[in-house]
């Protein structure tokens, strides 16, 4: 059961004034929409933990939607584990630990945040606790039909016509590695932070010199791969993350 915020904030005035594009929001998915925003807000700090957000009737206001569409933005957002609400109440921002961190859309909203490179970081960290053993495991374990989707996506990030299509590639390439793993568990996490890792490959795959890096060193992990040697394989990919850690910080310098 959700706790009652001890030192509740109210929400403010300026996220208070009526959006200038408010009618945009209308049709079937309207309540995801709003859900959206809301959602935005909270993650990127406009509405901090404890705070108690403005009732059904104001956001009526606001963004100019129903009541009802209102009533299922925060039902969106209560099961993503960012509001929680109670009568006489109303509804408020959950602490942070609270929230589901690998909901695709709370990471889509952390990508858009102001923290951008904070939220790399910890992409990055998360990929150098899972991938070395996981790419492991897939040298010792994928079948023949998983092989050929790792070089396939590898075969597509080499000759992609765009940023965009490389970019997709390259997470197909991740993707694949994580499935032909074996592990029941890395697969759902794996479809969980796909959008996770496409903010974080458009950030880091931009220059050319860069492309042809990332390309050579993917080319050595499938070639570990294909062969079954896990502990190469394992090595190949501690080489990618650290090639990327390294543009990382090249940006935010």
């Amino acid at each position: 059961m959700a706790s009652k915020p001890t030192d509740a904030i109210i929400a403010d005035k300026p996220m208070a004034s009526r959006r200038t594009d408010a009618t945009r929001m209308s049709g079937a998915s309207v309540h995801a929409s709003l859900a959206s925003e809301i959602g935005l807000r909270i993650v990127r700090g406009d509405y901090p933990p404890g705070t108690i957000l403005p009732n059904e009737a104001k956001w009526t206001e606001i963004f100019d939607v129903s009541r009802s569409a209102v009533r299922e933005a925060i039902k969106m957002l209560m099961a993503k584990s960012l509001l929680a609400s109670r009568p006489k109440i109303g509804s408020w921002v959950e602490p942070k630990e609270h929230w589901n961190l690998l909901d695709r859309d709370v990471l889509s909203w952390y990508a858009a945040s102001p923290d951008r490179e904070g939220f790399l970081r910890t992409v990055q960290e998360f990929r150098h606790i899972i991938e070395p053993e996981a790419t492991a495991l897939a040298a010792e374990r994928r079948t023949e039909a998983q092989m050929a989707e790792i070089s396939q996506a590898l075969h597509d990030m080499g000759n992609a016509p765009s940023l965009q299509q490389r970019t997709q590639a390259d997470t197909r390439f991740h993707m694949a590695v994580l499935r032909a793993s074996g592990n029941d568990l890395l697969v759902p996490l794996g479809v969980l932070i796909e959008s996770a890792l496409n903010h974080l490959f458009v950030h880091v795959t931009r220059e050319d010199s860069s492309l042809l890096r990332a390309q050579k060193l993917h080319e050595n992990i499938e070639k570990c791969i294909r062969l079954q040697k896990p502990n190469a394989a394992r090595n190949a990919v501690r080489k990618l993350l650290a090639n990327t850690d390294e543009i990382i910080g090249r940006r935010s310098s």
